[in-house]
């Protein structure tokens, strides 16, 4: 069995480093990416405080769908020109946003959702997912978050095999 144990009184880069030595730890001798996500979704959820929703969403052409998650039901299927996610796919790049009711786009799967982190995950160049975190604190997501969060999905990518999903899109 594996346990997440995690000192709350450190600060947010130890929190971080501390994190991803043990999802080191727990992805360890897995490469099956749908697992590996599904664990990744999990151990936010467990460990990062002030979450809602913690999840992937998988690249299909012009659009993403729903991966593994934690969380309330989601939306399935997201247009790379709508929202927050979509704004990741569309532009490679971190999307911090600390309303999410003022980003133009802006899609509710959950009502209850103030901010959002979301990560592309890119491999080879080429962009297979986003991994979305959902909090229901406005402002919620510091740069640190956002650091820590992509290392920790840094992590995930250089455990998991993508050999197969890089020639499905």
């Amino acid at each position: 069995m594996f346990e997440i144990s995690v000192d709350t009184s450190l600060s947010k880069v130890d929190f971080y480093k501390e994190l991803d030595a043990q999802l080191t730890g727990l992805l360890y001798d897995e490469r099956d990416l749908i697992c590996n996500a599904a664990q990744l979704s999990a151990f936010i959820m467990q460990s990062v405080p002030d979450l809602n929703w913690s999840g992937f969403y998988f690249a299909r052409g012009e659009a993403l769908i729903l991966g593994p998650y934690v969380g309330k039901v989601a939306c399935t299927r997201i247009p790379f020109s709508k929202g927050v996610c979509g704004a990741a796919a569309t532009t490679r790049t971190v999307q911090r946003v600390e309303d999410v009711h003022r980003f133009p786009g802006h899609i509710a799967c959950d009502g209850d959702t103030e901010s959002e982190l979301v990560i592309p995950v890119m491999v080879a160049n080429t962009l297979l997912a986003v991994f979305d975190l959902d909090s229901p604190i406005k402002g919620r997501f510091t740069l640190e978050d956002q650091q820590g969060i992509a290392q920790l999905v840094a992590t995930f990518i250089n455990a998991t095999d993508f050999g197969w999903s890089l020639g499905s899109h």
